[in-house]
């Protein structure tokens, strides 16, 4: 969701207790922010990256980092050492590590799409969507044991692969789009492993919420939200029989989620963005992963039938209202935390 090289504001880790890559355990405030303290100095705002404390770093949570975080913190020191281009350039890194961390789950997905679209055995026993929905379940095993899942990650997959694979057995039945191939691991026209796709989402948003030690000036309800969400989530079944609701959702949402601004750590300081295009941006790559997705014919669009064309761009928005479903679930377990000192 964050999106390097916005404007840095400056705000130090002392603004954010108990915060470095990120940290679960932090305060929640709810959704009010509480006024603003003194600013601290610049000289303070600049302190060392190895004066942050190791048990407080998100990379804790999943075993394979933890043992980790001191190394980085060496090499972020060195990096800083060498000059404002170095700097530049381990933070540009840390970055995409991040992120590369934070969408494990989707990305292992559409590689396995991309690799049995090209190399899966043409009438195989086991019919393709069938593999996919046994490596995607092996993968969700192999996360948890090897704990890159925290619990919380898998309930939020778990939920979110139940909205997403209720609302695919409707989208199919009225052919909406549609999975070309045969397969016995499916509930009506649906394969199994679609719920999955859906899960990435939530997977991701969730662990950047706490890779990026997430915090919020002017957030929302998340009663509010979930009111929003119900309501998206109807009209994707009832615009096909009623008026489509989506231009009052797609208002709904400005007026929600305009006025927030979202801050989040790449290193050592917080930089921020609107909430609002932080969204889009994350709807625009769910986007572009559906085009890779219908690139393997792993599913398709009417318009499709005769051979792959590029997703239309309309789609989008009904993937920013759909992931702002996977986002509210997410806020709803984390409960967003307030900035203490903006300045």
């Amino acid at each position: 969701m964050p999106v390097a090289g916005m404007r840095n504001r400056g705000v130090h880790p002392k603004t954010f207790p108990n915060a470095a890559f990120g940290n679960e355990n932090a305060t929640n405030v709810g959704m009010m922010c509480k006024p603003a303290s003194p600013p601290l100095p610049r000289s303070d705002m600049q302190r060392k990256v190895s004066d942050r404390n190791p048990k407080t770093s998100a990379a804790r949570l999943w075993a394979p980092l933890a043992h980790f975080i001191n190394w980085e913190a060496e090499l972020g020191e060195a990096a800083e050492a060498r000059g404002p281009a170095a700097h530049f350039a381990y933070e540009f890194v840390r970055f995409g590590v991040k992120q590369a961390w934070a969408c494990l789950f989707g990305a292992l997905m559409l590689t396995l799409l991309i690799a049995t679209h090209f190399f899966y055995p043409k009438g195989a026993e086991l019919a393709r969507y069938d593999f996919l929905v046994i490596a995607a379940v092996l993968i969700q095993i192999l996360m948890v044991a090897f704990k890159l899942e925290t619990i919380d990650e898998v309930k939020v997959i778990c939920v979110f692969h139940v909205v997403g694979t209720v609302m695919e057995i409707f989208k199919t039945s009225v052919g909406s789009w549609l999975y070309p191939e045969a397969s016995l691991l499916r509930i009506g026209g649906v394969p199994l492993f679609t719920g999955f796709m859906y899960a990435a989402i939530g997977s991701y948003i969730a662990r950047c919420w706490r890779l990026f030690d997430f915090r919020f000036t002017r957030h929302p309800p998340v009663w509010a939200l979930g009111i929003l969400s119900v309501a998206i989530y109807a009209n994707f079944f009832g615009h096909h029989y009623v008026w489509d609701a989506r231009p009052i959702l797609f208002a709904a949402a400005i007026v929600l989620i305009g006025p927030c601004t979202i801050y989040y750590r790449i290193w050592k300081v917080h930089r921020h963005m609107p909430l609002l295009v932080g969204l889009l941006l994350v709807a625009l790559f769910i986007w572009f992963a559906e085009n890779i997705g219908t690139f393997t014919a792993a599913w398709a669009y009417p318009h499709q039938r005769r051979g792959w064309e590029l997703v239309g761009i309309g789609k989008l928005g009904s993937w920013f209202l759909l992931m702002l479903i996977s986002y509210t679930l997410v806020a709803w377990i984390n409960r967003p935390n307030a900035v203490v000192n903006s300045e």
